[in-house]
């Protein structure tokens, strides 16, 4: 089954039209409706497991659409929708917005699983926090994550000197190793305890360990990223968590180097290749690099091996599944754009295709294709005229 979501003057989008492939990519700049629809896409399919874990902790908004909002969205949020103007169609049916609010469906667990952008925020001091330390205003999708992150805490990597990074039984050897030369430099992530508090710390081996607040940012932001990646990819037979369908990663290039970049996109195919489907958001062009390449790649028949030279990892028999699995999925890319906002649909992302949001990569690449034309304007002319060498 193909998921579909149409919306109608939603928040600052005014009209969108999204069928959901095995990885969907949106794109454009802040503040464009990317991460309203993403979190509108968790609601409708996880309301249940939403409205009871609201309700078990006391919060409710009285079968108000403007206050389930700004329960569920976060504070001041009530003003997404717009009576008699916003509409909302999710897999061929009209979503009624006071029905939603109304709603009392029992709790079930969740199918989507949403890394927020403000993931960085569920580790305080290096240890997660629970769903009650945030504010009642604060958005729904990241106090869940830290909660999450928090029991995965407690139930497998509670004991003090246990090691997270590099685990044995996480994640194929070629993925830990790119994240290890690419992320870690060398360090290891452990579980230390400082007096009475256990925290996060990374570790050469010794007795010497740094704290959460002197890593670098790319490491702070990496690593609630790597938690939730174990949460999914659980060290057993199973190749995925049986109740998760979907996971949404906004933004998962932040504070990371291009060679990181790389490494993280390894982990979100692995996610695809277990059969898991990915909504990603990014500002990131090496996101659609990797996009744009696998997308010729499926329609050039390029062998596993292909795929996997883009990442210079070893060809392991692993990693060969990995990519035969890639080849075969669906990728789709949707850039928000315009006064006001539209999304439309760029999948193609042709370099040489007449409309800006596609040939730009939804923005993306529209600054490096100017300076680049632009120089070598200033080239030729300096050469023309026998000037510059």
């Amino acid at each position: 089954m193909k998921y579909t979501l149409k919306v109608e003057n939603f928040g600052q989008v005014s009209e969108a039209d999204i069928t959901y492939g095995d990885l969907t990519v949106f794109v454009g700049p802040q503040a464009t409706g990317k991460s309203i629809l993403l979190q509108l896409f968790k609601l409708l399919i996880d309301k249940r497991n939403i409205f009871g874990e609201l309700r078990k902790h006391g919060l409710d908004w009285e079968k108000n659409i403007g206050e389930l909002f700004d329960t569920y969205f976060g504070e001041g949020m009530h003003s997404l929708w717009k009576m008699g103007k916003s509409q909302i169609i999710f897999n061929g049916e009209v979503v009624d917005g006071q029905k939603l609010a109304a709603s009392r469906t029992l709790d079930k667990p969740e199918s989507v699983f949403f890394i927020p952008a403000q993931r960085v925020l569920a580790l305080r001091d290096g240890w997660p926090r629970p769903f009650t330390d945030y504010s009642p205003g604060d958005p729904f999708t990241v106090r869940k994550y830290s909660e999450n992150l928090r029991i995965l805490m407690e139930q497998e990597f509670g004991d003090p000197d246990k090691s997270l990074f590099p685990h044995a039984r996480r994640f194929k050897a070629e993925i830990r190793d790119a994240l290890s030369a690419a992320i870690f430099h060398g360090y290891g992530l452990k579980v230390d305890k400082h007096r009475a508090q256990k925290r996060l710390a990374l570790s050469t081996g010794g007795k010497d360990v740094l704290p959460y607040m002197v890593w670098s940012a790319g490491q702070r932001e990496f690593v609630p990223l790597l938690l939730g990646m174990y949460w999914l990819l659980p060290p057993a037979t199973i190749a995925k968590r049986e109740s998760v369908d979907w996971v949404v990663i906004e933004e998962l290039e932040m504070g990371l180097h291009p060679k990181a970049i790389t490494a993280t996109m390894l982990l979100v195919l692995d996610l695809i290749s277990r059969g898991y489907k990915v909504c990603l958001s990014t500002h990131s062009p090496q996101v659609l690099d990797v996009v744009w390449a696998i997308t010729i790649m499926k329609n050039r028949n390029a062998t596993s091996g292909d795929l996997l030279n883009i990442f210079e990892v070893y060809q392991s028999r692993q990693m060969r599944a990995l990519a035969e699995q890639v080849l075969k999925k669906d990728f789709r890319v949707y850039a928000f754009d315009g006064s006001p906002i539209k999304v439309q649909d760029i999948s193609n992302l042709d370099p040489g295709s007449s409309d800006k949001n596609e040939s730009g990569w939804g923005g993306l690449s529209e600054f490096s294709g100017r300076v680049a034309d632009i120089v070598a304007s200033v080239v030729s002319k300096s050469e023309s005229y026998g000037g510059g060498k």
